[in-house]
């Protein structure tokens, strides 16, 4: 079977795994702060370190549900969405594996320690490292854009869903017959009143 066949799996697959990733990782620590004032070292979890990492990672996972039974336009408009938010979490990441700055951390610092302000938490941190949980995160928008692309690639070939959910162009045809209770509860069901 080919990609473009396997299109609509292929994409619900990445999206689903790539925002379950970024919501696992959310809550695991990501950012370890030394300190240099030879107290225990603090960890920052990654909902502290990226405050957009939990909720975009929730919308991807809402993105990868709802694509399973998107319409034609709509999957082309997660996938755009997809890849916009792939882009936005990517690149909001490279400070923090690169060298992080203590924006990311000043917040898990203060609730340690009880101070506030740039100079003095700059007085207690000796060191941020971080952990491999912003690594495997970084992989997983990279999936996610890369999925993205697929779906931009795919979406035209994918199948359509059965009669059932589509509304357009069924009508109940009676002929000059009587209508008796289940038509007219069908004739509803599609969107007819059946009393004209």
């Amino acid at each position: 079977m080919s990609i473009a066949r396997r299109g609509r799996s292929l994409g619900v697959s990445g999206f689903l795994l790539a925002g379950a990733v970024g919501i696992i990782s959310s809550t695991q620590t990501w950012l370890t702060v030394e300190r240099a004032d030879a107290g225990a070292a603090i960890l920052v979890p990654g909902a502290d370190a990226l405050q957009l990492l939990a909720p975009l990672s929730l919308a991807v996972l809402a993105l990868g549900a709802a694509l399973s039974i998107a319409g034609r336009i709509v999957r082309l408009v997660f996938a755009v969405v997809a890849a916009a938010t792939a882009v936005l979490l990517g690149w909001s990441m490279i400070p923090l594996l690169v060298s992080p700055p203590l924006s990311a951390v000043a917040p898990s610092i203060t609730d340690t320690t009880g101070l506030a302000g740039s100079a003095a938490l700059s007085d207690v941190v000796a060191s941020i490292t971080p952990t491999f949980w912003p690594f495997l995160a970084l992989a997983a928008w990279v999936l996610l854009f890369a999925t993205a692309v697929l779906v931009l690639l795919t979406w035209r070939q994918w199948k359509t869903g059965g009669r059932r959910y589509r509304t357009e162009g069924v009508a109940a045809d009676h002929g000059d017959g009587a209508v008796d209770a289940v038509d007219s509860w069908d004739e509803l069901s599609r969107g007819t009143d059946p009393t004209r």
